[in-house]
C-alpha cells in the first residue's frame, strides 16, 4: 500500500526508535560515530557525510517529491549550487528571465568565473525556448511560480523539449511545495527547495534540499554535498522535520486566505493589477489549475500611479516587512530593493519587476483581519500621495 502525503509527513521517523521506543524520532546532535571494530564502519561515522535526523528528513522530502532521493543542504542557494555542481565546465544553463534575484545573483556569479554559462529565457515564450534550446543546454532551469510575478511554466512540455536535446531539468518548487506541485512526475529531474520556507514553515531556521528522479544523479548529489560540506546541520533538518509535520493543514489553511486576500485587492482601485494564478483573470491560470493541485500562498500586486509605497508598509500590522515567506506569519516584500536588489536594474525590467510591485507571503492569521489591515494601508497610501 502507499501511503498518502499527509501520512509521509506526519509519520516521518514516527515510532522508529528501536533504543527506547520514542515516540518522535530522537535528535542526534553527535558529530561522529564510533566504528563497529577497525575497517568496520557503521551506517554513520561523520556527520558532514550523513546524519539519522537528516536521513528522516531527506528521505520523506524524496517520498513526498516522488523522487529517488534528496540531499538536505545548509541553505535554498546551496541547493542551487549542489545543482550547478553536477554540470560539466563552460556547461550551458538556461533559466527563467523572472527568477528569484538570489538565483540570478549566483547563476551570475558562476558565469563570471567560467563555470558555467548562463543565457536567460521567457519560459512562456515558446520560440524563444527553441531558440535557446537549440544551443544544445545542459541544464534547463525552471521556477514556477516565478518569484515575484506569479508567472506559471508549463513543467511537462518543457521537461519533454529539453530533454529532447539531451538537456537535465531542475524545478524550484519552493513557492508551492510538494503538496501542491509534483515537478518529477511532469518530467523534471532535480527539484530544489528552500525548506527556510514552507516545508518548515515557522521563519526559525535556514536550510534547503534537492531530490533527484533517478538514483544515480541521488548518489552523486550525495557525493558532492559530502565533499564540498554543504549538508545541513541536524538540529535545523529536526525544526524542519518539525514543521514538515503541519505542512498540509497550514497551506490549506494560508491558500484559503491567499484567494480571499487575492480577490479583495483585485477590486480595489489603488491596486493596477494582482498576480496570482487563483484568478481566473490571471494569464496563466488555465494551466496553474492542470499543472497544480492549488494555488498557493504567495501572491503579488502592482500599487496605482500615485500610491506611497513607504506609507503603506508603514501603516500595516498584520504584514511585517521583511524577506523570506511560507512562515505562519504574513509577510510584506517590495522585490525591487528587497528580494530581487541584487539583478541588475536591466535584468529586473526584462522581468517585468516594477518599483511598483509588493510581494506578499499569506501566513495564518485570519483573511478578515488581514484584508481590513491592506485596505486601511491602502487608503493611507493613496491619501499620503495626494
Amino acid at each position: 500500500m502507499v501511503d498518502r502525503d499527509e501520512t509521509i509527513s506526519c509519520r516521518a521517523g514516527v515510532d522508529s526508535d528501536s533504543a527506547h521506543g520514542s515516540v518522535m524520532p530522537p535528535l542526534y546532535l553527535s558529530a561522529n560515530y564510533s566504528f563497529a571494530d577497525f575497517n568496520e564502519k557503521r551506517e554513520y561515522d561523520y556527520t558532514r557525510s550523513g546524519n539519522p535526523t537528516r536521513s528522516t528528513l531527506a528521505d520523506a522530502i524524496a517520498k513526498l517529491e516522488g523522487g529517488a532521493g534528496a540531499v538536505i543542504t545548509s541553505s535554498g542557494m546551496s541547493a542551487v549550487d549542489l545543482v550547478l555542481a553536477q554540470l560539466p565546465q563552460d556547461a550551458l544553463v538556461i533559466a527563467t528571465h523572472d527568477c528569484y534575484g538570489g538565483s540570478w545573483r549566483l547563476f551570475e556569479a558562476r558565469a563570471r568565473k567560467g563555470q558555467i554559462r548562463i543565457q536567460y529565457a521567457n519560459l512562456r515564450d515558446a520560440d524563444a525556448v527553441g531558440a535557446a534550446l537549440a544551443q544544445q543546454p545542459a541544464l534547463l532551469w525552471i521556477e514556477t511560480p516565478s518569484n515575484p510575478l506569479m508567472r506559471i511554466a508549463d513543467i511537462a512540455s518543457l521537461a519533454k523539449r529539453a530533454k529532447a536535446t539531451g538537456a537535465k531539468v531542475a524545478v524550484d518548487n519552493t513557492f508551492l511545495s510538494p503538496v501542491l506541485q509534483k515537478p518529477i512526475a511532469l518530467g523534471a529531474d532535480y527539484v530544489v527547495h528552500s525548506t527556510t520556507k514552507y516545508l518548515n514553515g515557522h521563519s526559525d531556521v535556514v536550510g534547503g534540499a534537492v531530490v533527484a528522479a533517478a538514483a544515480a544523479d541521488a548518489e552523486e548529489l550525495r557525493w558532492w554535498a559530502n565533499c564540498t560540506g554543504v549538508t545541513g546541520a541536524p538540529f535545523d533538518s529536526w525544526l524542519t522535520l518539525r514543521g514538515l509535520r503541519t505542512l498540509h493543514v497550514r497551506l490549506e489553511r494560508q491558500q484559503a486566505t491567499a484567494a480571499r486576500v487575492a480577490a479583495r485587492l483585485s477590486e480595489l482601485p489603488s491596486v493596477a493589477v494582482v498576480h496570482y494564478p487563483g484568478l481566473e483573470t490571471h494569464p496563466d491560470h488555465e494551466l496553474a489549475a492542470r499543472q497544480q493541485s492549488g494555488f498557493g500562498a504567495m501572491l503579488s500586486f502592482e500599487l496605482a500611479a500615485g500610491a506611497d509605497i513607504r506609507t503603506l508598509t508603514r501603516n500595516l500590522r498584520h504584514f511585517a516587512l521583511a524577506e523570506s515567506l511560507g512562515g505562519i506569519e504574513s509577510l510584506i516584500a517590495h522585490p525591487a530593493t528587497m528580494t530581487h536588489a541584487a539583478m541588475s536594474p536591466e535584468a529586473r525590467r526584462a522581468a517585468g519587476i516594477g518599483d511598483n510591485l509588493l510581494r506578499v507571503s499569506v501566513g495564518l492569521e485570519h483573511p478578515d483581519d488581514l484584508i481590513a489591515d491592506l485596505e486601511l494601508a491602502l487608503s493611507h497610501a493613496v491619501a499620503r500621495a495626494r
